[in-house]
């Protein structure tokens, strides 16, 4: 059991989650060869991945000659097993249709009969994080093969002192901030997300850290979120806050996360992507069972990272406007003095 093909081709946040997983069965046993089917778009992350050998892009939707491709693709490889952290209708076809001998996946509706190895995991009970589950998967591997389990701690995803030395350097010329302040970078876009903070609610958190500390705030935006960010900085109104809006891609898009002292948003792709950094976050969540901190908590260490959600309640689990910033800040700003003090 050597080749193995991982599946997680969903969303940034949900791929990730799975970081951690991908990084246990590397250290657990470093020969395995790890291919990893993801779609197009966050396959940039995946190619720098460090765990990860070799990337295998997903087909396009409804598309059943793209389908065949992968199909092709798949069974080229002559995979040994593989894991699917990611179960529904397209990847159990998959996996069955590819002749993988080993197929190993949670035992999720009448999807898991496709595959000849479950977990019961009970995921929409959310008990656990998405990348503890995601981990548990790999352990159930590695007990079933006989491998040691090795058990990995953050950062994930680490770059060259250089290469982070030079973008911080890019940012501050680009974006007129000072590379002798502390960076606190905030994402007031949704992405995939249903819920988040109010743009007032996000000037109010912003004003109060800026009143604390003499930092730089950089405000991210995501495709098409680039107006809302010009109107968040002009709610904040102070020169200390800078638009970053604009980026090269992913990796580049990760190279400059991984400069942030501190990164705030909702609970979307950018909050769990500046996780793998270990660099410290806050998040805001919904308080439905699904959505809530402890089932999508980042990835980074435990004590870097502060979450806050509505009061509980049928009618106010999903409405994040009932959260009280001046309250969270109460919390927040002591959290960053200890961060910062302690050295990020």
């Amino acid at each position: 059991m050597n080749n193995i093909l991982v599946i997680r081709n969903d969303k940034l946040g949900d791929f990730i989650q799975a970081w951690p997983a991908f990084a246990m069965l590397k250290a657990s046993n470093p020969s395995l060869k790890l291919t990893a089917l993801v779609p197009a778009y966050t396959s940039p992350l995946a190619e720098i991945c460090p765990y990860l050998d070799s990337i295998i892009i997903d087909s396009k939707k409804d598309d059943k000659a793209d389908f065949r491709r992968l199909l092709n693709e798949i069974k080229n490889h002559h995979f040994d097993g593989l894991i699917s952290f990611f179960s529904n209708t397209h990847n159990a076809k998959l996996a069955w249709k590819s002749g993988i001998k080993y197929r190993l996946a949670p035992a999720t509706k009448f999807v898991q009969f496709f595959y000849n190895h479950r977990l019961t995991q009970r995921r929409s009970r959310s008990e656990k994080s998405e990348a503890e589950y995601n981990q548990d998967l790999v352990r159930a591997f590695l007990k079933k093969q006989n491998m040691p389990i090795v058990e990995v701690k953050p950062p994930y995803l680490t770059f060259d002192k250089s290469a982070l030395e030079n973008q911080r350097v890019f940012l501050s010329q680009t974006l007129g901030i000072s590379t002798n302040k502390k960076w606190i970078f905030v994402h007031s876009g949704s992405g995939g997300s249903a819920t988040n903070l109010s743009l007032p609610q996000y000037a109010e958190l912003i004003q109060g850290l800026l009143t604390e500390f003499d930092c730089n705030a950089v405000l991210t935006a995501g495709p098409g979120e680039s107006e809302k960010a010009h109107e968040l900085a002009q709610l904040v109104n102070d020169s200390r806050v800078a638009i970053y809006d604009k980026n090269h891609g992913l990796v580049d898009f990760a190279h400059s996360l991984a400069c942030a002292d501190l990164f705030i948003a909702g609970s979307t792709g950018p909050l769990h992507l500046s996780s793998a950094f270990n660099v410290p976050t806050v998040g805001f969540y919904p308080n439905s069972r699904s959505s809530q901190p402890r089932r999508w908590k980042p990835i980074n260490d435990a004590d870097k990272h502060l979450a806050f959600c509505p009061p509980a309640g049928k009618n106010t689990q999903m409405n994040l406007g009932l959260i009280s910033i001046k309250a969270a800040l109460t919390s927040i700003i002591p959290f960053v003095r200890r961060i910062w003090q302690a050295g990020n």
